[in-house]
């Protein structure tokens, strides 16, 4: 049984939860949200009914949830786009990721992975760096839209590898995998659960990860930091609340995300799609966690340019 009696005395929860996905079916952030409501339906003992509702980068959904009734029956899966980009990226965010929000729970960190069309001649990060260098201006680079985690990480790498490279957005991270595919783009930089369906079949072909270590799914592909020291981004995800959801809630529904993400086959099941388990335990540290990100994306977004109307 999970360790929350008080919570269960008090009756929370009562009645199926609504876990609001502010991305399209299907999606990277799509299958990691299903992934951890999983578990933690089974924990709380009430269904998590995971309501889709895409669009603005994620802030219309986000939105829905601000505004939502403060009772714990309303959550919303956010990420470093929803709590950390979009409000240096749009100039009227209707909502305040630090003011409207409590951080419920961390989920998972996510790496991304720098992917080519499988005809480019090259094999390894540096040699693709040197013929990006050769080529000014000429090599296109896809992500799924503008001020995404994608297009702000590709840009940081543009910076940390001094190269000039041409920015194509895409509406969604599968039109950018299957145009890259289609060698209509030349490279990317995505989350690796959006490209693993590619790089599985050999569409595309994998030349490094963005994370500082390797990854335990993809241990023979080096890191970025290998040829670019220093160089490291990631995405992330979790659990938010409405601000005034009672602290008990809160309590009780951390113990159940957390318990449910450390079962070892949805450990396992992260892992085959480039996510770990976020190693942060307490609403409260992730609270700071996700303040310092802030910080961190605000700069990476002014550095690149990029500002959505």
């Amino acid at each position: 049984m999970l360790a929350a009696p008080a919570v269960r005395a008090q009756g929370f929860p009562e009645r199926p939860i609504r876990l609001v996905v502010p991305f399209a079916p299907g999606g990277g952030g799509d299958t990691l949200a299903r992934l951890s409501a999983q578990p933690a339906q089974t924990l709380l003992g009430q269904p998590l009914v995971l309501e889709n509702r895409p669009g603005a980068g994620g802030n219309i959904g986000a939105e829905s949830v601000a505004r939502a009734p403060a009772d714990g029956y309303t959550l919303l899966y956010g990420t470093n786009g929803t709590h950390a980009i979009n409000e240096a990226l749009y100039p009227r965010l209707p909502f305040r990721p630090d003011v409207d929000f409590i951080p419920v729970v961390a989920l998972t960190r996510i790496a991304l992975v720098l992917v080519v069309r499988k005809e480019l001649p090259v094999e390894t990060g540096a040699a693709l760096i040197a013929w990006l260098k050769d080529r000014p201006g000429q090599v296109t680079y896809a992500s799924a839209g503008n001020g995404t985690t994608g297009h702000i990480a590709s840009e940081m790498f543009r910076t940390a590898a001094g190269v000039d490279i041409v920015h194509v957005p895409y509406r969604g991270n599968a039109a950018a995998m299957t145009d890259l595919a289609a060698g209509r783009v030349d490279i990317a930089i995505d989350l690796i659960p959006a490209a693993a369906p590619l790089l599985e079949g050999g569409a595309v072909r994998a030349l490094a990860v963005t994370s500082m270590q390797p990854l335990p799914s993809h241990p023979n592909l080096p890191t970025v930091a290998s040829f670019l020291p220093g160089f490291e981004v990631g995405a992330w995800d979790g659990i938010f609340a409405p601000v005034g959801t009672p602290t008990e809630a809160i309590t009780m529904l951390n113990a159940a995300f957390r318990k449910g993400m450390r079962q070892e086959g949805i450990v396992t099941k992260l892992r085959l799609r480039g996510a770990e388990v976020a190693p942060i335990e307490t609403p409260a540290d992730f609270a700071s966690y996700v303040a310092a990100e802030r910080q961190k994306w605000a700069s990476a977004v002014r550095a690149s340019g990029a500002q959505m109307g």
